[in-house]
């Protein structure tokens, strides 16, 4: 085993967990997203010095994407990308279901494109009468 991969026995902090396996670009972010809400570990909140171990599930939410990894390793040296994707395994639900979304959102603004030119004064002021209404 290299020197930056824990043994099994000890543990990671959950923040600096996120920060080596590269989900965040630093710990005060990874702290950030744990306290309000966006990471779960084993389908619950907790705090950012949560002791990770190998096996544990953790559900991270980044912008439009939720991802949710099983841990395969322990680190608390980030090193580079492919590193630290050897530290975890994504579900096969979470990749599924990430693709999904992501041919919705695209989708959706296809259904939907932008104007090539702005309203004129006449549409905007029946646009604001329009929101008014509602």
């Amino acid at each position: 085993m290299s020197k930056n991969i824990s043994s099994e026995n000890s543990s990671t902090r959950l923040d600096k967990w996120l920060w080596a396996a590269r989900f965040y670009r630093t710990r005060a972010i990874a702290k950030q997203m744990i306290d309000g809400g966006k990471v779960f570990y084993n389908g619950q909140r907790t705090k950012s010095g949560k002791a990770v171990s190998i096996g544990d599930i953790i559900k991270i939410r980044q912008g439009f994407e939720e991802k949710e990894v099983t841990v395969i390793a322990l680190a608390d040296k980030r090193q580079d990308a492919t590193f630290a994707q050897t530290l975890y395994q994504e579900n096969e639900q979470s990749i599924a279901s990430r693709e999904k979304n992501a041919l919705a959102r695209k989708q959706g603004i296809l259904l939907s494109p932008a104007s090539d030119t702005k309203p004129d004064k006449k549409q905007r002021r029946k646009l604001r009468e329009f929101k008014e209404r509602i």
